[in-house]
């Protein structure tokens, strides 16, 4: 888990070494360990390392390797290396490393562009072809692993992180109206290859792209999931699907602890978690480090899990850290938070993240997260009403109970300039939810919200909050091959005990009754969904800060009309709805946009 970079000159002249280091310098959170530049005329790539794997200098990046011409810069884990690193020498190849990122770049030399397929893992990379100049950009199946690119007419310049390329200099930092459309109503999400500055995009998950050395470029979709249903499990039982996902998972965590340090979890005391603690338990993990954070009540609601988590580390006998949050620390921890953020994400659960790493990376450099279950297995309250709804009157149905706002509504949130002419946000919908491969209105629901709801929303959370400090977050959930099969599993079954139903039964007996027949919860940050106080006075600065009045995203009559009342005016998903229009000011002031 590191931060990459890299720049392609189109304009003759040699690549940028300074603004590459100060991409790099933005990234040392992400790799505390170390760092590298490699440069051959116009292309040169960077690297901030976080040593997990082969933790000795041979596995510093970029990593050049001569034998096969290529140069690598890598974020993520490739959890299968050494079982393609065995097949790869029977073919032959000799290797001086014993990481993962050594075995990259020679099944890209062995496999050409299919090498991807073999790999089972969260990934971000860039490979350079030493003879042709040719540039490889790869992200994982589930986009677990960012890449972001700032294109012009003389450079082409990608990141693991969007400040990175800020840092650089030279960046288009103007609001790309689309994707202000996207994020008033997605939750925050703007989906690839948009993000909400115009001069920034990424590169879509599950994605390849080539770039010539002219600049020209062709993206290869290689992964697709399906949420069919298979005839050959036709006759299968609820048993049958809850015991087979059980192996799926099963597999998928034992596959998340290869590492040459140690790996733990962030316990959240919710059956997701939980789960992943009992299967690494039954696995024969013992002393299992596991992390729980918690936060003070504020407006009725309750600031921690801690009963719940505390009863799954009892029954698991891990080696349980209860991390309380201190509200002195909390305010300081939003703006830390925030800093933190590639794009601006609304989700309260940010901060929650952010300090819980910073506890968490004190202890270990790898945890283990539940996060993505709900999507991968309908855990949320807005596929329920979907699941009698005619395949053809899908979009609507979802974007009734899903978006924060429809379009009609978007004209009394923001000024008139910032406004778009079509209803890009119901569109977006209606081609995603178009496309063959999902056989019901929850089948396009699950597929959309997997494949990129999820991607910008709870796993870049996850991303952008553990590698502040310099820890790499891991999520079983979003194993490719327990996402394939869950894409097959009725939907009747995912939606049956009020969400997850397959996912509850199948735990019957692995994880304790209370957790699975608790209320479902969240990661709790009280303090932001009620709004008061110094957090309500943080919010009021950054709405009327004079770099938001010269903006103008949004009509100040609404601005004024939420600030006096903070705390009644809900999204359709009841997030606090000046939450979500301050949090993308404060994150435009923080990163200098003006």
């Amino acid at each position: 888990m590191c931060g990459l970079a890299g720049e392609i000159r189109l304009d003759g002249r040699p690549a940028d070494v300074a603004a590459l280091g100060r991409m790099c310098d933005c990234m040392i959170p992400r790799g505390p360990d170390s760092s590298g530049v490699w440069q051959r005329g116009p292309i040169a790539l960077g690297h901030r390392r976080l040593s997990i794997i082969d933790l000795s200098a041979a596995g510093s990046q970029p990593m050049v390797d001569s034998q096969i011409g290529l140069s690598v810069a890598f974020n993520g884990c490739i959890y299968n290396y050494r079982d393609l690193r065995a097949e790869l020498e029977s073919a032959g190849y000799r290797f001086f490393s014993t990481s993962d990122t050594e075995v990259i770049g020679k099944a890209y030399a062995h496999w050409g562009m299919s090498f991807v397929d073999h790999f089972l893992g969260m990934f971000a990379f860039a490979i350079v072809e030493h003879v042709s100049g040719r540039v490889i950009l790869g992200r994982d199946r589930l986009g677990i692993k960012p890449l972001y690119v700032d294109a012009n007419a003389e450079r082409i310049r990608f990141a693991s992180a969007l400040p990175a390329l800020l840092a650089a200099g030279g960046t288009d930092t103007s609001i790309d109206r689309v994707a202000l459309a996207y994020y008033l109503s997605f939750h925050s999400v703007v989906p690839a290859p948009r993000t909400i500055l115009s001069g920034v995009r990424k590169l879509p998950p599950a994605t390849l792209r080539v770039i010539e050395p002219d600049g020209t470029w062709r993206d290869r979709l290689y992964w697709e999931p399906r949420f069919e249903r298979d005839p050959a499990r036709a006759g299968w039982s609820e048993r049958d699907w809850e015991e087979a996902l059980i192996a799926k998972l099963r597999t998928a965590v034992e596959r998340r602890m290869v590492a040459d340090v140690p790996v733990g979890v962030l316990l959240s005391g919710g059956i997701d978690s939980s789960l992943v603690v009992a299967l690494l338990a039954e696995a024969g993990q013992h002393g299992l480090q596991t992390f729980s954070i918690g936060f003070e009540s504020a407006g009725g609601e309750s600031g921690d899990e801690f009963s719940y988590s505390s009863l799954v580390a009892r029954t698991f006998d891990t080696d349980h850290h209860q991390i309380p949050i201190d509200s002195a620390k909390l305010l300081p921890g939003i703006d830390a938070a925030i800093s933190a953020m590639s794009e601006p994400m609304v989700s309260h659960d940010c901060v929650a993240f952010y300090l819980l790493s910073e506890e968490v990376a004190k202890s270990i450099k790898v945890v283990q997260s539940g996060q993505g279950a709900d999507e991968v297995l309908g855990g949320y309250d807005w596929y329920p009403p979907l699941i009698d709804v005619a395949r053809e009157d899908a979009v609507e149905a979802y974007s009734r109970v899903f978006f924060d706002r429809r379009w009609s509504a978007m004209a009394g949130v923001l000024q008139p300039e910032w406004l778009i002419e079509h209803d890009a946000p119901t569109a977006y919908i209606a081609e995603r939810f178009g496309r063959p491969g999902a056989r019901t209105a929850v089948d396009a629901a699950l597929r959309n919200d997997t494949t990129i709801m999820l991607v910008d929303d709870p796993v870049k959370r996850v991303d952008n909050m553990t590698m502040a400090w310099g820890l790499e977050g891991r999520v079983p959930f979003l194993d490719h091959e327990l996402v394939e099969f869950a894409g097959t599993i009725p939907p009747e079954l995912k939606l049956a005990d009020g969400g997850k139903g397959v996912l509850k039964r199948a735990s019957r007996g692995i994880v304790p009754d209370e957790v699975i027949d608790r209320t479902k919860g969240y990661f709790p940050v009280p303090a932001i969904r009620q709004l008061e106080g110094p957090y309500l006075d943080r919010v009021r600065d950054a709405l009327t800060d004079p770099a938001a009045r010269a903006r103008g995203l949004f009509r100040p009559e609404l601005v004024q009309r939420l600030l006096a009342d903070p705390n009644t005016t809900r999204t359709q998903l009841g997030s606090n709805a000046l939450w979500q229009l301050a949090l993308l000011e404060m994150w435009l002031q923080d990163q200098g946009i003006r």
